[in-house]
């Protein structure tokens, strides 16, 4: 099994996207990049804002695309040609409708499940065999509700759900990148329930 070497955040940019549900993926390369006491850098050729961190030993790259979230593939198909990444060393973090708020759960391949920015990227790299971490943030109950779901701000209860199911994932993050990522799962699909 391959470590990871690259982690995106999915989401949208603006001040006006910072809290909303669909940035989880930004909320959770936010924290570590916090915990690790890394910053950001925006690099124009690669269409996204980087960080680079020494991570258990090895250099890892945090992105978060610059695009919007339906253009998301752009940017990580030029980080991962410019520094030689295999998907399979990538973990891809981002909302989850399916999931409720406080769940996060790690998966391998699979579909895009609707998501903008997994349906841009599986239509540049042409599949979806690369890690994800999936966000929790509820569904709104009525598929005419999502658009405003997804871009709105969750409740106080919601929000802190989401930052725990942020902090969970960011416990086993360690097994996931020298890649144990069924140990990870287990730790991570189990404590929580």
């Amino acid at each position: 099994m391959n470590r990871l070497r690259l982690i995106v955040g999915l989401g949208n940019p603006g001040a006006e996207h910072l809290r909303t549900r669909h940035n989880a993926g930004f909320w959770f390369v936010d924290a570590l990049a916090q915990r690790e006491q890394v910053r950001f850098g925006i690099e124009s050729k690669l269409h996204a804002e980087t960080a680079k961190l020494s991570f258990e030993g090895d250099s890892l790259l945090l992105l978060k695309p610059i695009t919007f979230m339906n253009k998301s593939g752009i940017a990580i198909v030029s980080a991962l040609r410019y520094y030689k990444i295999e998907p399979d060393q990538m973990l891809v973090v981002h909302d989850d409708l399916d999931l409720p708020p406080g769940a996060a759960r790690l998966k391998f391949d699979g579909g895009h499940g609707g998501q903008n920015g997994l349906r841009d990227i599986f239509a540049h790299l042409g599949h979806g065999r690369f890690h994800r971490l999936r966000i929790g943030i509820g569904h709104p109950g009525h598929k005419d509700r999502v658009t405003s779901w997804v871009l709105g701000r969750p409740g106080s209860s919601d929000e802190q759900s989401i930052l725990g199911a942020v902090g969970a994932a960011l416990d086993v993050l360690p097994l996931a990148v020298n890649g144990q990522m069924n140990e990870a799962m287990k730790r991570l699909h189990t404590e929580r329930e």
